[in-house]
């Protein structure tokens, strides 16, 4: 069961960064977008992409490593958790992870440039994907977790915009090795 919804997500996932760049560009193509053909605007988008993508892979490596620490007792899989995180990261919100990923298609978006990838297409995919933690993601911890998981959902937000986690997650180094 794990391993199909770890596959069916990674398709998804495929599908979002993929369709979107496609469909943005084709839809800027015959829409004859001006900015699509601004070479500045690309230079630009291109840039604060990268500078994006960057803060999006140091919160997926910080917060991966952190459950690669805390998160597992015993052998297990990989990318599989059997202990509850609540602490680091985990103490801010209970999605740090897909926070940070949460901003992959836009930086994607920025990278490829198109317009409509951009505007219109990675801030519906940004938000499929918020819906896919709340129905899919949350319903597997409390399955996994039980009322461990429910109070932990009671003192802990779902996402913070809190300066010093979100300072923690994006940073190069991520939490310190005391945490």
């Amino acid at each position: 069961m794990k391993r199909s919804s770890t596959v069916l997500r990674i398709v998804i996932w495929f599908l979002f960064l993929f369709g979107g760049a496609i469909g943005g560009i084709f839809w800027d193509l015959s829409c004859c977008s001006a900015l699509f053909r601004n070479l500045y605007f690309h230079l630009i988008t291109f840039f604060i992409g990268l500078w994006l993508m960057r803060l999006v892979m140091n919160a997926s490596r910080n917060t991966g490593r952190y459950l690669a620490r805390f998160g597992k007792k015993g052998d297990i899989p990989k990318f599989e958790t059997n202990r509850l995180v609540t602490t680091g990261y985990y103490a801010c919100m209970r999605h740090p992870m897909h926070f940070g990923l949460l901003f992959f298609p836009l930086a994607w978006a920025l990278i490829v440039g198109s317009v409509t990838f951009i505007f219109i297409i990675a801030p519906l995919e940004m938000l499929l994907m918020i819906l896919m933690i709340k129905w899919f993601e949350e319903k597997e911890a409390l399955q996994k977790f039980g009322t461990q998981y429910l109070a932990y959902k009671k003192q802990t937000p779902f996402f913070s915009l809190k300066k010093e986690c979100l300072k923690q997650l994006f940073s190069k180094h991520g939490f310190d090795s005391n945490h």
